[in-house]
């Protein structure tokens, strides 16, 4: 089987679009389930609502794929799914590494995902002694004074950082260091990387944050509605103008 070190997707090099190469995982999903109940074929119309965009969308995209599906019929489900796990890099074994073993680097080791989507996670790293050679998820965590040695012998190219926010450039330095291409990174930090190589980034809080905009404008709306008044401001028990120092909003990104 090929390693990630020596093989990479053929996206760029083929001009597909970033916007569709962030939308190529939504189709697999669809698809892998369509696949699972055993069905041969899909329309348009169908696998763009299972994916949660419009049909149009979804043909432009194939159409870099260079697959068009067939009139009256749809497209074959099981040809896709092998064309855009192709596409994605799927088809080969990318070994992962994932530095930082408390909740959440435990809960994505113990993630179940990894393995089936072509990703094996080749080694859990911690900075703390007392966690070395415990086991999670069957495997036994490594000290990271062992990072380069670990990436070199395994072949690393995808890194996860599951770190501190203090922490995370300085693993990040040493993954890139040591011929890490590829970072996905949980730390609520923004990391500088050089050219070449790709981040990208987790924020549960941002994500939180975004969905807590949108309840707070549904309210509003309502109460608006309801009697004419707008939205009512949550203070949370301090000014709305002013945080815990007295000169900065209460919440603030992440």
């Amino acid at each position: 089987m090929a390693t990630g070190r020596t093989h990479r997707p053929a996206t760029r090099s083929r001009g597909i679009p970033e916007a569709t190469v962030a939308r190529l995982p939504l189709y697999l999903r669809a698809l892998t389930a369509l696949s699972e109940r055993s069905v041969p074929t899909v329309s348009s119309e169908e696998l763009a609502a299972a994916a949660g965009v419009n049909s149009a969308k979804l043909r432009k995209d194939f159409s870099y794929l260079g697959s068009y599906g067939t009139r009256g019929v749809g497209y074959d489900v099981e040809y896709l799914v092998y064309q855009i796990s192709r596409e994605l890099g799927l088809t080969q074994d990318w070994p992962v590494v994932i530095v930082g073993i408390g909740n959440l680097g435990a809960a994505l080791a113990n993630y179940g995902g990894f393995a089936s989507r072509g990703f094996r996670v080749a080694a859990l790293i911690d900075a703390d002694p007392a966690m070395a050679g415990k086991p999670v998820a069957g495997i036994a965590v490594q000290h990271s004074d062992e990072l380069e040695k670990i990436i070199t012998d395994n072949g690393v190219s995808i890194g996860v950082i599951a770190t501190p926010a203090g922490a995370a450039q300085q693993v990040c330095d040493r993954l890139v260091a040591a011929g890490v291409t590829s970072i996905l990174n949980f730390a609520p930090t923004v990391l500088t990387v050089p050219d070449g190589v790709d981040v990208r980034k987790v924020d549960l809080s941002i994500e939180l944050q975004i969905l807590a905009f949108h309840e707070q404008r549904k309210a509003g709306e309502e109460a608006a509605s309801g009697d004419g008044a707008g939205p009512v401001p949550v203070t949370r028990g301090r000014s709305a103008d002013k945080g815990p120092d007295g000169d900065v909003p209460a919440v603030m990104p992440a």
